[in-house]
């Protein structure tokens, strides 16, 4: 039986509560291998979570930070941030790129962090306060609609959450809207090679597990250069599955983007988010 775009958001955010939830309560870390966009239960395999992270970051952040990390790579390691700008991180979690960003900004720049899910932000602001960050706000909404002005941010990055969208062609623009012209992305994200069509994705996995929903390469690009994006790359890093990897997806905004429909973007198949 297929499954709506409202069903699957909420699926994603009701995994993701739970997760935030069992760190907070310390019954376990982060629900990883169940369905979340997180480890397939492997440890050797280091495909996603805290161990994309260098022992020097981890010792900087809080345990909790660590815990709750479910992404598939670490964008703040391509994004090459700098002193003084405004950073968006797109599906924030536990906080842990937010508090990363904040430090490598430092007090005359801003980190942003943008999440749906309430227990996610709770848990990030008490983070980042035990962190001592003090440049970093956490928004609630949807990365299809990002409640920031247009032209306010410097770069934006995010860790496995844009292939949960069922609206990617919308995030995508958003991204260009909030940009300044010049600005730049640094993604980690789930992508698919494009020998394989969205029903050999959804195979492949779960939706809310990050691999239904993924974009292929080929896509990727074009929706990124449909929105207004110059300088595209999608590097693959990692296999996560059969034909499916963890990839840093980098763009800038162009000076002055020319005026465009959304892009096009075939949808994965929906296949049922257990």
């Amino acid at each position: 039986m297929s499954t709506t775009a409202d069903e699957l958001r909420e699926e994603v955010r009701r995994r993701y509560a739970e997760s935030a939830r069992a760190v907070t309560e310390g019954t376990s870390s982060a629900s990883c291998g169940g369905g979340s966009c997180c480890s397939d239960g492997d440890p050797a395999s280091a495909k996603f979570g805290e161990a994309l992270y260098d022992a020097h970051q981890r010792g900087d952040l809080p345990e909790a930070a660590t815990l709750a990390s479910l992404g598939c790579g670490n964008p703040t390691a391509v994004a090459d941030l700098h002193e003084g700008e405004t950073v968006l991180d797109l599906g924030s979690g536990g906080g842990i790129d937010v508090i990363l960003s904040a430090k490598r900004v430092g007090e005359t720049g801003l980190a942003f962090g943008l999440d749906m899910t309430d227990e996610m932000l709770a848990l990030a602001r008490a983070n980042a306060a035990e962190a001592g960050i003090g440049n970093a706000i956490f928004l609630k909404g949807v990365i299809e609609e990002i409640p920031l002005p247009a032209d306010s941010v410097d770069v934006v990055i995010s860790n496995c959450v844009i292939n949960l969208s069922t609206e990617k062609a919308k995030v995508l623009t958003e991204i260009a809207r909030v940009l300044r012209p010049g600005g730049r992305i640094g993604i980690s994200d789930v992508v698919a090679e494009d020998r394989l069509s969205p029903e050999e994705r959804a195979e492949r996995g779960s939706f809310v597990g990050c691999i239904a929903g993924a974009l292929s390469q080929g896509e990727y690009e074009a929706g990124l250069e449909a929105a207004g994006f110059e300088q595209v790359s999608v590097e693959f890093t990692h296999e996560v599955a059969d034909g499916m990897h963890g990839a840093i997806v980098k763009a800038v905004k162009t000076a002055e983007p020319a005026r465009r429909g959304l892009p096009v973007i075939v949808p994965a198949a929906r296949a049922g988010c257990c």
